[in-house]
């Protein structure tokens, strides 16, 4: 009897001491010995991540991974997702990172771990250019169709700011919602300033239009899973150094300030 209690005790040591193992796993040192960093990143969605005529993936939370996995001496590998699969392939750990125009919210919070914001947005409106409405009020009628994407916040900003419209949400990226919009799916598109910028220079000039008003104030940021403090913290540190060489902000400016890239990509 006492050896078989001896035993169970010995296997819960044992277990115990495992799950210790795994959960202080440092992923940084993971990666380092992997020689590789793996990002999980949206499919399509400029001037974040996209690939350009050429066949190549970039974008400004690309070109960040770039500079990171160089400042880290490893390769970086990226992985494709749609919106709603971004949180799900970094907690089965498939990515070790997640790195795209994401709002740190509340309700993700809940389940990865944000680094500090690397740049804020807010939600707009858009509508096709001959569309003569510009208000609120003129949308948030029981008519009026609108188009977000699926677990984006712009489902909360639609839901909040223009309660009786019928509210559409799309699986994919920001490109589908201008799409609807102009194909006449959704009367009109929701989603971050900073997307919508970018996205629309993919379209025929003078298509689409964006109403001035931000209904929003949006932290971005990257995540990891939960457990991962080392790498989080190195992520901020990496934003700081950046910064302040000026590095940070030849990216902004080029990337999500500006279509100089629409000429390069």
């Amino acid at each position: 009897m006492k050896k078989n209690v001896w035993a169970v005790l010995t296997c819960l040591a044992v277990f115990m001491v495992w799950g210790v193992q795994s959960a202080s796993a440092d992923a940084v040192q993971e990666i380092l010995k992997r020689g590789e960093l793996r990002v999980a990143v949206q499919t399509q969605g400029p001037p974040f991540s996209f690939m350009d005529k050429a066949g190549v993936r970039t974008g400004s939370s690309v070109e960040f991974c770039k500079l990171m996995a160089q400042e880290m001496g490893v390769k970086v590998v990226f992985l494709d997702f749609d919106w709603d699969g971004l949180i799900p392939a970094l907690l089965s750990g498939k990515a070790d990172m997640l790195a795209a125009d994401m709002t740190a919210n509340l309700k993700r919070a809940l389940k990865v771990r944000f680094t500090e914001p690397f740049y804020y947005t807010g939600s707009i409106i858009f509508t096709k250019a001959a569309d003569t409405r510009q208000s609120l009020e003129d949308f948030n009628k029981e008519s009026v169709t609108v188009a977000v994407l699926l677990g984006a916040t712009g489902e909360a900003v639609a839901k909040r700011f223009l309660p009786k419209a019928k509210i559409k949400s799309y699986k994919g990226g920001g490109p589908l919602l201008i799409n609807a919009v102009l194909d006449g799916h959704a009367d009109i598109g929701l989603n971050d300033e900073s997307a919508v910028t970018g996205q629309v220079a993919e379209f025929p000039p003078n298509s689409i239009k964006i109403l001035p008003a931000k209904l929003s104030k949006e932290p971005l940021a990257f995540a990891v899973r939960p457990e991962d403090s080392h790498l989080a913290e190195w992520i901020d540190l990496f934003f700081q150094w950046i910064q302040e060489d000026g590095r940070y902000e030849q990216n902004i400016n080029y990337w999500v300030k500006s279509l100089d890239w629409k000429k390069d990509h």
